[in-house]
C-alpha cells in the first residue's frame, strides 16, 4: 500500500472513531509504529490532526470550518459509495444544481456517463476540473472563500436565483432531528438555502458521521428535503423520523 493511500485510510479511520493509536495502526497495515508516527506527523503538518500520547485525536468544533484539502482526505471511500448512490437519481438532460462540497465533486465524477446534463454550481473545484467534461457547466460567479473553493455572496445568489431547475444535490457538516440540517459558516449556508429553494427535488448527500451532530449555523428544516443519501444503514430511530417527513431514504 502506497503511504498517500495509507494516510488516507488513516484519516477515514480517525473521522469515524476520533481517536487512533500508533499501536493497532501499525498491525492494521501491517508496517512498523515508526511508520505510522511518520505518517500521523505528516497529518499533522497538513492541519488534519493532533498528536497525541500514543496516537492522534481529530479536534472538531460546531463552527470549524473546515479546509476543502482536509475535508477531500476524510472518508473519501464513503463519499464515493453515496456518490453511486445518488447518480442513479440524476437522468439525462437533467439541470442541475450543485454545491461546494467534496461529496458532491464526487458524485459530479459519478455523472460523466449521463448526457445532456447542465450543472450549476458555486464550486471554483468542480468548474476547474470539468472545463473540458461533458456537461453544460455555469458558474454562479461570487466572492471566492479559499478554504472550501465556494463562490458566495450576493453575485452567487443573484445569479441561482436566475434558474429553476430539476434537482438541488448538497451536503452538510451535519444534521440532527430537533436542529435540522446544518453548516458551519453563514454564507455557504445561505447558498444552500437558495439552491433548495430553486429546486424540483432536493437530495441531500450525508454520511454516517453527520447524524445526530451539532454545527453552528442552521441551514434547512427537513421539510424542504425530497431524497436523503447516505453510506451505512441508519438507525430504526432515523428510519422513522424521516419516513414521518416523508424523505426517500437510500442507505
Amino acid at each position: 500500500m502506497l503511504g498517500i493511500e495509507r494516510r488516507r485510510k488513516i484519516m477515514d479511520k480517525l473521522n469515524e472513531e476520533r481517536k487512533v493509536y500508533v499501536s493497532e495502526l501499525a498491525k492494521l497495515f501491517g508496517v512498523t509504529e515508526e511508520t505510522i508516527r511518520r505518517d500521523l506527523e505528516k497529518l499533522e503538518g497538513k492541519d488534519l490532526l493532533r498528536r497525541s500520547y500514543g496516537g492522534a485525536v481529530l479536534n472538531e468544533h460546531t463552527n470549524d470550518d473546515i479546509s476543502f484539502v482536509k475535508r477531500s482526505t476524510i472518508l473519501s471511500e464513503n463519499k464515493q459509495a453515496i456518490a453511486e448512490r445518488a447518480a442513479r437519481l440524476v437522468s439525462d438532460g437533467d439541470t442541475i444544481m450543485v454545491d461546494a462540497s467534496t461529496t458532491c465533486l464526487a458524485l459530479v465524477s459519478a455523472l460523466q456517463k449521463k448526457k445532456g446534463l447542465t450543472i450549476i454550481t458555486n464550486s471554483v473545484r468542480l468548474v476547474h476540473d470539468y472545463l473540458q467534461g461533458p456537461f453544460h457547466l455555469i458558474s454562479t460567479g461570487g466572492v471566492v472563500r479559499t478554504n472550501s473553493c465556494a463562490l458566495v455572496g450576493d453575485v452567487a445568489l443573484a445569479t441561482l436565483q436566475r434558474y429553476n431547475v430539476d434537482l438541488a444535490l448538497v451536503s452538510c457538516k451535519s444534521l440532527d432531528r430537533e436542529h435540522g440540517i446544518m453548516e458551519s459558516n453563514d454564507a455557504e449556508s445561505t447558498i444552500k438555502v437558495c439552491m433548495a429553494a430553486r429546486a424540483k427535488r432536493v437530495i441531500l448527500l450525508a454520511d454516517h458521521t453527520k447524524f445526530g451532530s451539532t454545527a453552528f449555523v442552521h441551514a434547512l428544516d427537513f421539510d424542504r428535503i425530497d431524497v436523503l443519501v447516505t453510506d451505512e444503514p441508519v438507525s430504526t430511530t432515523w428510519r422513522n423520523f424521516l419516513e414521518k417527513k416523508q424523505i426517500e431514504l437510500i442507505d
